[in-house]
């Protein structure tokens, strides 16, 4: 293994946390946020991916979110599918197992940052990425 690094498995780390003792102590004052309990070691997730109003959307610890909207017309006896790319300047600080699922992002309250998405927000994921349990 080149380097001691297998790609696509990621530790456990948190946005703004400058080492692991603060992002624990971060990860569970986010939590407390959201209302939630923190997840164990080697039950925190990464991602989730989740449909949202049509869209399927990612939610990534420390990245904006993401998603796709792909529309299918008939045109002609022809169909056509268009797929768009949808963005948010919104970054993602933490995501909390449950039913749903509770994601905490960097928009208002936490930095002041307008967001067209409530923080927390709930989701109930279709695909779901845990951390390294490390």
């Amino acid at each position: 293994m080149a380097g001691g690094r297998i790609t696509g498995v990621v530790a456990f780390f948190l946005p703004r946390a400058s080492d692991d003792e603060q992002a624990e102590r971060l990860y569970e004052a986010l939590a407390e946020f959201a209302g939630c309990a923190p997840a164990p070691p080697g039950r925190r997730v990464r991602s989730i991916t989740f449909t949202s109003d049509g869209a399927e959307w990612v939610a990534e610890v420390g990245a904006q979110l993401r998603g796709r909207r792909t529309t299918r017309l008939l045109r002609r006896g022809e169909l056509l599918e268009h797929t768009e790319t949808l963005t948010s300047p919104t970054r993602v600080l933490a995501v909390y197992p449950g039913t749903p699922h509770v994601v905490v992002t960097d928009a208002q309250p936490i930095t002041g940052a307008a967001s067209e998405w409530a923080n927390p927000f709930p989701a109930q994921p279709d695909a779901v990425v845990l951390f390294d349990a490390g």
